[in-house]
């Protein structure tokens, strides 16, 4: 399958700002781009590039005073498989997990494990290690946490999404992690398009979201705990720690959004060969959330 792909968002800027921008396709997933993700500004500004500590492809810009527009539009081959179910992927002893993985065990900015440490165990100390454990927790997480847009805050951490019981993708996953990190599986934040791709429209259509891998029986896994279920479409923008590791934009100075489009849809062939010849390709623009 084809998907196409693409954002347009608008910052205004009471000054010049620097910006960091993580808002492109994971160099994992730049194989199967069919046309180039290209980031455009408007006005035109340079842009320095750089792959960060965990792997991601950033930007770093100075935003002019006044609006700044950042747009993509790309084509992407994905398989269409849905996520990996495992059941049988153990969970490893901590001496025996490779090092790079061990940080991905420790709490972060918003995966406060010492917080958690105690209601995790006492939930979870009798569900078998494993793939058993990390279902546990998200279905624990699914029906802990209602969804809501009106729910989001870019300062809530997994201990405020468990305490208030509501939130957005990102708090689902942010709470997710933190129970698996707390029970000593590794946890990763995700972020990445996820488009209502093989599923019925849903009244809170996903765009940009979050979700979470494990790391079990030597690799890493897939999992949601916002819709609980294996999915297909995914296209993987970052991972790290948490949101703070993969903000799509990071300001150091004060600016406003002032819009914010994201178009993720599956294409026909017919259309996708249009797109890749360059022809116009104008899929439905739906008004998206930084979640």
């Amino acid at each position: 399958m084809k998907i196409s792909a693409g954002y347009a968002i608008s910052y205004d800027c009471p000054q010049p700002t620097p910006m960091i921008l993580q808002l492109s396709v994971h160099p994992s997933r730049t194989s199967d781009l069919v046309t180039r993700d290209h980031m455009r500004f408007d006005p035109p500004i340079p842009a320095k590039t750089y792959h960060d500590g965990f792997g991601n492809f950033c930007h770093v810009i100075r935003a002019p005073a006044g609006r700044l527009t950042m747009s993509a539009n790309f084509l992407v081959r994905d398989d269409g498989v849905p996520d990996v179910i495992a059941l049988q992927a153990e969970q490893h002893a901590l001496e025996d997990l490779p090092v790079e993985v061990l940080i991905f065990l420790l709490g972060s900015r918003y995966c406060e494990t010492d917080r958690l440490s105690n209601i995790a165990w006492s939930l979870f100390g009798n569900v078998p290690k494993g793939w058993p454990l990390v279902r546990a927790i998200c279905d624990y997480v699914h029906d802990r946490i209602t969804f809501g847009y009106q729910y989001a805050s870019p300062t809530k951490t997994a201990w405020d999404a468990h305490s208030e019981r509501r939130g957005v993708c990102r708090d689902f996953a942010h709470l997710a992690v933190t129970l698996c990190r707390c029970m000593n599986v590794p946890a990763r934040y995700c972020t990445g398009y996820l488009g209502d791709i093989g599923v019925p429209v849903d009244a809170s259509p996903m765009d940009f979201s979050a979700w979470f891998e494990v790391y079990l029986g030597g690799r890493w896994y897939t999992f949601d705990a916002r819709h609980n279920k294996p999915r297909i479409g995914r296209i993987l923008m970052g991972r790290g720690r948490d949101a703070t590791d993969v903000a799509i934009v990071t300001s150091f100075g004060p600016c406003t959004l002032a819009s914010f489009k994201v178009v993720t849809d599956e294409v026909t062939s017919t259309a996708a060969d249009e797109y890749a010849a360059g022809a116009s390709l104008s899929p439905a623009e739906t008004t998206g959330f930084v979640n």
